[in-house]
């Protein structure tokens, strides 16, 4: 068993797991569909490729811990079509840091997806093109399951006021079922599977 574990900061995110009509939300936390989306841009997998090759990826075992939840931001974009203009909608997570824990038997996968991060073949972005990641992405590969990693790995944040944390995981049972897993980056034809994630509350010592 190991975990690859990821620092996902940026300025701006958005992990929007719907989008519906003028308005583009987000999610409180990095979405399974979006990190993988990252991943797949780091490894040079293209929207319109075979969607077996993501098939490694989404059998990934995904976690998050909220170390910095973020402010919801909203802005006003502007999308010009024939003859008319609409006003949309965007939402962001401002100054939010995540960690990433990505769980597999395969340390070999997880060495090579690390490797493709600090090389990628196309940029990276937290969930739109409009949210470039800072540095540094990959935290390392730790031989550990991905619930010791989320309850033990340093926080990236530090706040002396701070009483818990937030964390989120997959599950085969006991939690709550979304639609995020991607099984098809295509225009044409994206697709998105079920998982099912748990979350609770992680009390931060105050020593």
């Amino acid at each position: 068993m190991a975990v690859l574990l990821l620092r996902l900061a940026a300025p701006l995110q958005a992990w929007g797991s719907s989008s519906k009509f003028i308005v583009h939300s987000t999610e409180r936390e990095p979405t399974k569909s979006g990190v993988i989306g990252m991943i797949a841009a780091a490894l040079g997998i293209q929207r319109n490729d075979d969607p077996q090759k993501l098939v490694p990826l989404t059998t990934l075992r995904f976690g998050v811990r909220a170390d910095k939840e973020g402010v919801l931001l909203k802005d006003f974009h502007m999308v010009h079509g024939y003859k008319i203009a609409d006003v949309t909608e965007r939402y962001y997570l401002s100054d939010a840091v995540f960690l990433v824990a990505l769980e597999s038997d395969d340390k070999s996968l997880l060495e090579s997806i690390a490797s493709a991060l600090q090389n990628p073949v196309y940029p990276l972005y937290l969930g739109r093109k409009s949210c470039p990641p800072t540095l540094p992405i990959v935290l390392g590969v730790k031989g550990e399951d991905i619930l010791t990693a989320l309850k033990t790995e340093p926080y990236l944040y530090k706040n002396a006021h701070r009483k818990s944390v937030r964390i989120s995981y997959e599950v085969t049972s006991g939690g709550a079922m979304v639609q995020d897993i991607p099984l098809s980056f295509s225009q044409l034809h994206r697709k998105h599977g079920w998982r099912m994630k748990r979350e609770e509350l992680l009390v931060v010592d105050s020593k």
